[in-house]
This record gives structure tokens, C-alpha cells and sequence, in this order.
């Protein structure tokens, strides 16, 4: 049996009127749609999704409908308490991981002779496991230059400002390097001390861990946060295995060789 659109309800739209057959009521496009899909003897499913789906020139389904029943977009009262959830947490500990993630990717894999990310990306990390405490003696843009590159325009505003500013207006601004203050032992600010010493950001001795060679664990280096359980679940050992089952190349190579590097003695 076929019902007319009159007779549809559903949960987004208003029960049918009671009133007497002669009563009308301001026709929309929405409605139009419906008596013309009717003349064309269209299905009771096709009506029901024609009133209830949002159309493509209406893309949150209001227009069409009294202002009091929004039904999609970000006044719905869903997408209000789904967008509440938001939590700064989860954007710490996806940063947390993700440095985790390019820092064992750069420490594991590649050579130092790869042409350009060698040279450019993955000697820093060679050097910083033969001599950790050389990131101290680096400048900003040294030390995070690289990982920067992403940002182009921005670091062009940078160096205007590494230009024309002075040190002690630098230094204020750009004091946010937590990797480097985890070799920091002295000369450290006092509250820095204290978020390690509470490891609200990575604690020295915490990533003084990474450093036991082979330098195979802790390799999240923002908070931490997340080096203790990945290190339960053996994440890394995991990753290593797959990415050498499939591409042959083994973990930490060229690191290995970096480490066992000695100086050529000439005896005359």
C-alpha cells in the first residue's frame, strides 16, 4: 500500500495535523519534491529518505525546517557533547607518540649516506647517541631547524626575527625544547626543574634511559608519557620486526656503525 507524504512522520519532523482536509499550508521545495516523487509512483522508502536526508543544497538539513528543530550541524545537541569530549590530554599524548614515531624511525632506519634526509635529517640523530650532550651546545634553529623544514614560511618569520631581535627577547619567546633540557643539568629555570622532577615534561633521568645502548627503547621525547606502556606492549620490537620482514633492512644498522667509529692513528 502507498502512503502519501502527508502521512509520513518521523522523529525529525512534526506529527501530522488533525485539522480538516481543506486547511493548507505554505508549500517549501522540500514539499514539492515530495508531490512530484508521489506523481511518479516513487516508493514509501524513497519518500522517507527523501524527507529525512539532508540535501546536497542544504547540507545540514535546517533551511527546510523550523528554526526550533535543528537537526544537524553544530548546533545539534550531539555534535555539541561530541565536540565537549575534545581533551587537551589526547593532543599531549598524540604528540608524545608521535615524536616517539620519528624518533625511532630516524634512529632505526636509513644511513647517514642516504642523499639529502642523511646528511640533513639523520646525521643529528648519529651524533646525539655518540655524544648526547652536544644538543646543549646547540642553538635553536640547530637543534630543531630540521624538523621544522615542514615550515617553511614560518621559519622565514623566524629568522626575520633571529635578524633584528636581541638575544634576551629570543630567548623569551623560544624557551620550549624538552628534548634539550633533558641534557640540561645546569643553569636549568627552577620551574623547569620542577615539571621534570613531576614528569609533566620528560624527566632527565626518565630519558636518560634511551641513551643505554643499543638505544632501542624510551623514544618518546615530549612528555613520556607513553615510553612505559609502549614499552609493555613491546611496541617497538613489533615494528622493528615488521618493517624488517618486509623490506630486509636491519634495525639500527647504521647507528651501530656510527657508534664503533674510531680514529685513524698515523704512526711515523
Amino acid at each position: 500500500m502507498c502512503l502519501s507524504s502527508s502521512t509520513i512522520s518521523s522523529p525529525y519532523s512534526p506529527m501530522p495535523s488533525t485539522t480538516s482536509s481543506t486547511t493548507t499550508s505554505p508549500s517549501t521545495p522540500k514539499d514539492n519534491r515530495l508531490e512530484n516523487n508521489s506523481e511518479e509512483d516513487v516508493s514509501t522508502d524513497d519518500m522517507i529518505v527523501a524527507k529525512n536526508s539532508m540535501p546536497e543544497d542544504d547540507p545540514n538539513g535546517n533551511t527546510l525546517h523550523d528554526a526550533r528543530e535543528i537537526r544537524w550541524g553544530p548546533q545539534h545537541a550531539g555534535a555539541k557533547l561530541l565536540a565537549s569530549q575534545y581533551t587537551r590530554v589526547l593532543g599531549i599524548l598524540t604528540a608524545d607518540l608521535a615524536s616517539g614515531i620519528v624518533h625511532w624511525g630516524a634512529d632505526t632506519w636509513g644511513s647517514v649516506d642516504m642523499p639529502f634526509i642523511g646528511r640533513n635529517f639523520l646525521r643529528p640523530f648519529r651524533e646525539h647517541h655518540i655524544d648526547p650532550t652536544s644538543i646543549t651546545r646547540h642553538d635553536f634553529i640547530e637543534t630543531n631547524g630540521d624538523n621544522f623544514a615542514v615550515t617553511v614560511p614560518y621559519l622565514l618569520y623566524m629568522a626575520y626575527k633571529f635578524t633584528y631581535w636581541n638575544d634576551i627577547n629570543i630567548r623569551c619567546i623560544y624557551n620550549f625544547e624538552f628534548h634539550k633540557w633533558s641534557h640540561t643539568y645546569f643553569g636549568l629555570p627552577s620551574y623547569i626543574v620542577f615539571l621534570q622532577n613531576y614528569h609533566i615534561i620528560l624527566p632527565r633521568k626518565h630519558h636518560r634511559l634511551h641513551h643505554v645502548v643499543p638505544h632501542d627503547t624510551y623514544f618518546c621525547i615530549t612528555t613520556g608519557w607513553l615510553n612505559r606502556p609502549l614499552e609493555m606492549i613491546k611496541f617497538w620490537p613489533w615494528l622493528e620486526s615488521f618493517v624488517e620482514n618486509y623490506t630486509g633492512a636491519k634495525p639500527r644498522s647504521d647507528d651501530f656503525a656510527w657508534a664503533q667509529k674510531t680514529e685513524k692513528v698515523h704512526c711515523y
